[in-house]
């Protein structure tokens, strides 16, 4: 607690020394910055007085507030990619002055960089990347088609446990530790067709940024990283349609104005076909064989005044997989967001951020090719399915005290609703059910932060975050007596809970600190600290979890989850702004994470609880970064040296051992180069350390079957081989009309067929039952072309 006071007095007297240079006579200019071409609010543009270190940069909405002493400035708005415009303001009053910008005509050639754009080195922040739509399409695709999930994971820290995985891993993290956001709406399952793609369409993404440390304090509720994508607000100029023809899906959005430069809407769907292209060879017990997703991603906004803005965002999407008529799943997100810009005044900007977000699943069997072989066999079939429901409100500020101060303050609450799981029998109409009992809980967090930046050398940004969770009633609590480590916990009693009463209450304190020391204008130095708590839980016994997990709140026997993380940076920009180097060193401590029982039974489990373990984690590593963003060859390398491991009593002996998506070694090569204005190569080559396995080092003999055995009790003992490929993308645009533009994309996945081991399994010899095999299984083994056509218009 003591350190806490210190922490809070150190904030009031920076406070109060940047009130105190108020005093002075000062004028703010303020308004947006948007794409003259469509529209577009555009974030991260860096606002500046010309010649000095005095500036800002645009926040998520396009908004700034630049606050300078009375008198004549000339303000600088500069960003890559787009033509710097020099504007003189003569500040005797507080001004509102929007800008647009004009996308640069070439980017070929080498560009001198006039004024500080918003690069990492100039940042106060730590371990974030940013990614816009324009990047991610210059990398290779997979089966032709855009993805952001794929993007995000060239970047360093980003790993998964192989192909077709569902979700990413980010700095030693499991994948549910990731809070991923669209348009500030949160997500639980962000992949398609078991991992291969993002839920996320790319034609109605504008940007993404992925933070791995040193996170502000407004963002709370995991303990890994923040991906925080924001969808396009639509073109507000004039009507047009984007889109693809593919050989997995096709798509198409549409966008355009409700009313020009104030308010403007797009739509954007997708479905795939593998159902239907293979439905004509699928015969007898598969002909009922389904497996596509679809999406529907949908945005508006309103500007009512200069001071008012709506928006209303929204997103529907499902997959379906069967097997026949046997087995069906089917699983997807919902979400809906109301949001409200208020300028209060030159200063002072509120966002009010209103969400609903669903996620559920199904699963159903049934014995119908049974019965169409045999009429008598008894019918059989049963069902389950889950859910997760949540409502939050967000109200944020950001009042700007001058050019070298800013607070970020606001209250965040969110309401949820867990249906764990149900289960419906019927066999030959005697029916049978297990219905797992709702769960609610509260999560309510206020925070406040302070950016302060004295001069063009040093900037600071610090802050705390208060995290209040509950976990409610109606309900049952149990309670379990305490056992042998590993040893399932024995029932001691249970109790019941009324409406919203409280059943167990946890509250935290987390810190955050971020600061940068510029030693000259192109190199810098970053350290961070940030702690971060987490109150939802995915139980999953895979390393990959499945879209049928369960997910669980914090409860009385469920401690939340509490991460501890440092981080030291270096940054370096070249003086013309072609290169970027970047590495950070991390070290992460991470407390009352989730572990299993062996032989663990987390499907329609009343007593769930009674096989989980408490386990604490850590993981540190450095990442090295080295990226290009101007010429005909731009790109980068990326490379992550790393440990993460776990301890858990009554495992593995209880010491530590490697965590199952642990990599030592993640290297990532993306290289685009333009031949000329309408073709373009590119390249992916990715190696990665193979993920630590649990095998057998021994044998049980019975009746001529023998049964593995882990004589050392050891687990994640061996290690897979080496995973690397590579995937090449060739895009041809077509002539440029007036109101037409096309593109073929070719890609290549997989280039040389490289069969990368998603896990290794041992199987008894056939023909020699006193031997063992082992069994590779590689989830894509061969090489994958890909066709799209892509078109604007």
């Amino acid at each position: 607690m003591r350190k806490h006071l210190i922490l809070l007095m150190s904030f009031g007297c920076m406070l109060l020394h940047g009130l105190t240079l108020q005093a002075q006579q000062r004028f703010t200019v303020s308004g947006y910055v948007k794409d003259q071409q469509n529209g577009e609010s555009l974030i991260g543009i860096s606002v500046s007085k010309a010649g000095t270190s005095l500036g800002t940069v645009t926040n998520e909405y396009g908004f700034y507030s630049l606050t300078l002493p009375a008198g004549e400035h000339e303000i600088q708005f500069s960003y890559i990619g787009y033509t710097p415009i020099k504007q003189t303001v003569k500040l005797t009053s507080n001004q509102h002055l929007d800008i647009k910008l004009e996308k640069s005509s070439s980017q070929l050639s080498e560009v001198v960089v006039s004024g500080k754009q918003e690069k990492a080195v100039n940042t106060l922040n730590t371990s974030i990347n940013r990614l816009d739509i324009a990047q991610m399409k210059k990398l290779p695709t997979f089966l032709g088609e855009v993805d952001v999930l794929r993007s995000i994971q060239t970047l360093p820290g980003v790993t998964t446990v192989g192909e077709g995985a569902n979700g990413f891993n980010v700095r030693g993290g499991a994948t549910d530790e990731n809070l991923i956001l669209l348009d500030e709406a949160p997500l639980y399952n962000s992949t398609h067709m078991l991992g291969f793609f993002s839920v996320f369409n790319p034609d109605a993404v504008k940007s993404l940024n992925l933070i791995k440390g040193g996170f502000p304090a407004e963002y709370g509720g995991r303990t890994s990283s923040v991906l925080d994508i924001r969808m396009k607000d639509g073109d507000n100029q004039r009507l047009g349609a984007t889109g693809g023809i593919g050989n997995i899906f096709s798509r198409l959005a549409i966008e355009g104005p409700i009313k020009k430069d104030e308010s403007s809407f797009i739509i954007a769907g997708r479905r795939s076909y593998v159902d239907v292209l293979a439905k004509p060879f699928l015969k007898g017990d598969n002909a009922d064989t389904k497996l596509y997703f679809y999406d529907l991603t949908a945005k508006a906004n309103f500007k009512l005044n200069k001071n008012n803005t709506i928006f209303l965002s929204g997103y529907l999407g499902r997959d379906v997989f069967g097997f026949g008529g046997d087995v069906n799943m089917s699983w997807g997100n919902s979400t809906g967001t109301v949001r409200w810009n208020h300028v209060f005044t030159n200063r002072l900007f509120m966002n009010l951020t209103t969400f609903y977000s669903k996620y559920d699943y199904s699963l159903d069997f049934t014995n119908e090719s049974d019965k169409d072989k045999d009429p008598t066999a008894p019918t059989q079939n049963s069902n389950w399915s889950s859910n997760i429901i949540n409502y939050g409100v967000k109200p944020s500020f950001t009042y700007y005290l001058s050019a070298k101060n800013s607070l970020h303050f606001g209250v965040q609450g969110i309401y949820y609703t867990f249906k764990p799981g149900k289960g419906v029998g019927n066999q030959d109409g005697e029916k049978s059910e297990i219905v797992l009992n709702d769960q609610h809980a509260l999560e309510s967090a206020v925070y406040l932060d302070h950016e302060y930046k004295p001069s063009s050398k040093f900037g600071i940004q610090y802050g705390l975050r208060f995290s209040a969770y509950q976990y409610l009633g109606k309900g049952t609590a149990y309670y379990y007596a305490d056992t042998v480590p590993g040893i399932r916990k024995r029932l001691a009693g249970s109790k019941e809970y009324e409406n919203n009463a409280v059943i167990k209450a946890y509250p935290y304190l987390e810190p955050r600190v971020s600061a940068k020391y510029s030693i000259t204008d192109n190199h810098a130095v970053k350290v961070a600290y940030a702690r971060t708590t987490q109150f939802m839980h995915q139980l999953s016994n895979t390393a990959s979890p499945t879209p049928l997990d369960i997910w669980t709140p914090s409860t009385n026997n469920i401690k939340p989850q509490v991460a501890d993380q440092y981080t030291l940076g270096y940054f370096y920009d070249s003086p013309s702004g072609i290169l970027e180097l970047s590495g950070e060193l991390f070290y992460k401590k991470m407390n009352n994470q989730v572990d299993y029982i062996d032989n663990a039974n987390l499907q329609l489990n009343q007593y769930i609880e009674a096989d989980l373990l408490p386990s604490k984690g850590r993981a540190y590593g450095v990442e090295l970064m080295a990226k290009k963003e101007v010429g005909s060859t731009t790109g980068w390398v990326s490379y992550t040296l790393s440990r993460t491991e776990r301890k858990t009593d009554g495992i593995s002996n209880n010491e530590w051992f490697l965590n199952r998506y642990d990599r030592t070694h993640n290297l990532n090569v993306v290289v685009t180069h333009d031949f000329t204005k309408r073709s373009t190569l590119s390249a992916n080559f990715v190696y990665a350390s193979g993920t630590p396995g649990t095998f057998a080092d021994s044998r049980l003999e019975f009746q001529d079957w023998d049964i593995p055995y882990n004589s050392t009790g050891d687990r994640n003992n061996y290690r897979l081989p080496a995973f690397h490929r590579l995937d090449l993308s060739f895009t041809r645009k077509g002539k440029q009309h007036k109101r037409w533009q096309g593109e073929w994309v070719f890609s290549l996945y997989n280039v040389y067929a490289r069969r990368n081991a998603y896990t290794i399994y041992f199987q008894q010899n056939e023909d020699d039952r006193t031997q063992r095999e082992a069994k590779r299984l590689s989830i894509i083994g061969s090489i994958l072309p890909g066709i799209t056509y892509n078109f604007k218009f």
